[in-house]
């Protein structure tokens, strides 16, 4: 029986699919634990592979490069140093398992398989995965190690198992994707296998951003009194040694414990390491967006500037004849402020030619939306041209509250590669645009002080594709209209529902219809950062095709 263990949590960014750039990321974190003594080193769920690696498990190249590497990290503890819990996808005699790995003295000395597959939200597991049996705990230098994946956390009956033979501390690795008060939900389930199995519990997730997914880190250890023991920073790659104890009452330990974001400054923080890890996983050398001197394109820019540093962000202004002279003075501020390079591309010459070259189709029909909606599709091609020109990806600047209506155009606005703000609602842009002219984030490339004039926040939003034209001529005001949306899209609800949160039933059933009828738009949208519980995109699958119209 030993009476102590140091166990090293393994907080690192591994790239899907990178299976050589994993294996030297886990070997970088297991180097700096045994430089802190650790015993055993604990990774994230699918670190081998990345995670989620969806499809990339139905390719038997895939799973052989992935087997390879587990054989080399496992060769790699011959050497004496600590042990090492790895996550990979692992065949077994009738299908593929989400695993663990327990590499030890030069072998894979146990293996764990996933009993739980999320099958809802962004996670469909139970396509590509097989369900293993509950598990049995691992022995580990004369103690007995619980070993939950993920989401075998979140049900009793895999704690409640291996404590009844005998499991002494559980660990569970992670790839539990961010979004809004997610964190708080995740100690409160740990927290609840704690007080169930009496035993202290280490939850280690990863950090990074993987497509519309981004992970926050923060991992923890709980003791057996469900008292906090350690939390890793949120937001960025870290390894903490945590030396464990066997006392009268069980097994104890102490360690630091960093300050838990706030919710602004976590949405704000999502929205950089998201942006980060897609422009540089996917080898772009920056990014190129339309500067419109409103407040969303003002925070996309302050988020690429924190994220990729000023010299990776171009901004443009594509003025038309209905721009401001306000709205070019506040995107001239934004850049300055940002220290990013401006450029100014007159969009009337465009105007002009589509004017021309439709005139004869358009013959006898007055001016409308579409004439509008030519002068964004004139921004979408340029910077566009830009992009393919120069190569740096168009990052779409649109927000929830526009995306949920419809209040964006396609080929145009909606243009781009990646759309940072798509999960915030409005209301929200404005909170965080407050808090990052408060605060520098930890970590950010972009300067101190304030990243725009206080006009661009307090300032009527408009789209300015007509004379005097605001977003609310069309909208209802924001703080309304995102409270129905949060009802209608995160809470599921119908319009009575709604309308008994103390809203308008003609509003609410004027904000329904044009959510149900902008899927087919949201389905052509680029992906962005999930922030809260239901983002659009496979968070929430709802059909074009959908003849459903009742609204109750």
């Amino acid at each position: 029986m030993s009476h102590a263990l140091s166990i090293a949590l393994a907080q690192i960014n591994p790239v899907v699919g990178d299976v050589a750039g994993n294996v030297a990321r886990i070997r970088e974190a297991r180097a700096e634990a045994a430089r802190g003594g650790a015993d055993l080193v604990v990774f994230p769920e699918l670190t081998v592979s990345g995670y989620p690696p969806e499809d990339l498990v139905l390719k038997a190249a895939f799973l052989d490069a992935v087997e390879g590497a587990v054989d080399d990290l496992a060769a790699d503890t011959a050497d004496g140093g600590p042990a090492m819990l790895v996550g990979a996808p692992w065949r077994v005699e009738d299908g593929t398992c989400n695993a663990v790995l327990l590499l030890d003295r030069g072998a894979v000395a146990a293996t764990r398989l996933k009993t739980h597959l999320p099958n809802y939200g962004v996670f469909d597991e139970a396509r590509v995965f097989q369900a293993g049996p509950l598990p049995a705990p691992v022995p580990f230098r004369g103690i007995l190690l619980g070993v939950m994946i993920c989401e075998d956390m979140w049900y009793a009956d895999v704690a409640e198992g291996l404590a009844r033979q005998g499991a002494e501390i559980l660990l569970v690795p992670n790839g539990s994707p961010f979004e809004t008060d997610k964190a708080g939900v995740r100690q409160d389930r740990a927290a609840e296998r704690v007080k169930a199995t009496g035993l202290p519990l280490v939850y280690v997730n990863q950090v990074g951003g993987q497509d519309e997914l981004v992970f926050d880190g923060a991992s923890f250890a709980l003791g057996g009194q469900g008292d906090l023991v350690v939390r890793l920073p949120a937001w960025r790659p870290a390894v903490t040694v945590l030396d464990w104890r066997r006392g009268l009452t069980g097994w104890m330990a102490e360690g630091p414990v960093a300050d838990e974001p706030g919710r602004e400054e976590s949405i704000y923080q999502a929205m950089v390491l998201g942006l980060r890890d897609y422009v540089a996983k996917n080898g772009f050398p920056g990014v190129v967006l339309g500067l419109s001197g409103g407040i969303d394109s003002a925070l996309a820019a302050a988020v690429a500037a924190d994220a990729l540093g000023r010299d990776k962000v171009w901004c443009v202004m594509m003025p038309s004849p209905y721009t401001s002279a306000e709205s070019l003075e506040d995107a001239a501020a934004v850049a300055g402020l940002l220290g990013c390079r401006l450029d100014t591309i007159h969009i009337g010459p465009a105007m002009a030619a589509f004017d021309g070259m439709l005139a004869p189709s358009f013959a006898g029909h007055r001016p409308d939306i579409t004439e509008e909606n030519l002068q964004s599709r004139s921004r979408g091609l340029t910077l566009m041209a830009l992009s393919n020109k120069f190569g740096p990806m168009v990052l779409s600047t649109g927000n929830k509250s526009e995306m949920s209506t419809g209040y964006a155009t396609l080929y145009g606005d909606m243009c781009g590669g990646y759309a940072v703000l798509k999960d915030v609602y409005k209301t929200g842009v404005f909170a965080v645009c407050r808090w990052r002219n408060a605060h520098r984030p930890d970590g950010a490339l972009g300067p101190d002080g304030p990243v725009m004039p206080e006009r661009v926040i307090t300032k009527p939003p408009s789209a300015e594709l007509k004379p005097d034209q605001k977003d609310q001529d069309t909208l209802p005001p924001y703080d309304m209209l995102d409270g129905i949306l949060a009802c209608l899209i995160e809470g599921e609800m119908g319009v009575t529902e709604t309308v008994a949160q103390g809203y308008r039933e003609d509003v609410v059933r004027r904000v329904w219809r044009m959510l149900d009828r902008a899927e087919y738009k949201r389905r052509q949208a680029p992906p962005g950062v999930k922030i809260t519980g239901r983002s659009f995109g496979r968070d929430r699958r709802y059909p074009i095709t959908n003849g459903f119209t009742r609204s109750v």
